[in-house]
């Protein structure tokens, strides 16, 4: 399996996911949190193993950059669903706007990032980099939204093309990603 196969399968996984949400709400209190650290695995991942090198060597930079702010945009709006009553209208409209926003990032994601790098990245590459994938992504499963490291927040800051990152602090780079 190489990386592209098993980033699609967690795109899938969180459809189905979504899917539960809105149609089971008494499973909400116990998705939630699941869901959301999927995510937040899933992104982490992504971020510090997949968009550095779908730059550097797929020359996917435009994408990459419109890729990590989506994840921010997402991000923003999982923090504010965890915190939501699962039973309020507030939770509903937040994960409208979680799966809208997640659905948007997973299409384009499939068909620009990922056949990029399909098609310029040999098959041994892309096996090395879903070891690197699942190994990031093992370490960063149960990891909320909001809780991201400053190297963290430094790599996608990277990754999104924000200038004059390094000499930031954690909050001003949570708030640069959060509207770039």
């Amino acid at each position: 399996m190489d990386v592209v196969d098993m980033i699609m399968d967690d795109h899938r996984e969180v459809e189905r996911l979504f899917n539960e949400l809105k149609n089971s709400p008494g499973k909400r209190p116990l998705l939630t949190p699941v869901m959301c650290a999927l995510l937040v695995a899933h992104s982490r991942a992504e971020e510090s193993e997949v968009y550095p090198v779908a730059k550097k060597e797929a020359g996917e930079t435009d994408e990459v950059e419109h890729s990590q702010q989506e994840h921010a945009e997402a991000e923003k709006l999982l923090a504010e669903l965890a915190k939501a009553d699962p039973t309020s209208s507030r939770y509903e409209e937040l994960l409208d706007k979680v799966i809208e926003s997640v659905t948007h990032h997973v299409e384009e994601e499939e068909s620009n990032v990922l056949p990029g790098m399909r098609s310029q990245l040999d098959s041994d590459r892309l096996s090395q980099l879903a070891e690197k994938f699942a190994a990031s992504r093992a370490k960063h499963l149960g990891e909320m939204p909001g809780q991201a490291t400053k190297g963290e927040l430094l790599q996608q800051a990277r990754n999104a093309g924000i200038s004059g990152a390094s000499g930031m602090s954690r909050e001003q780079l949570t708030e640069a990603l959060q509207s770039s």
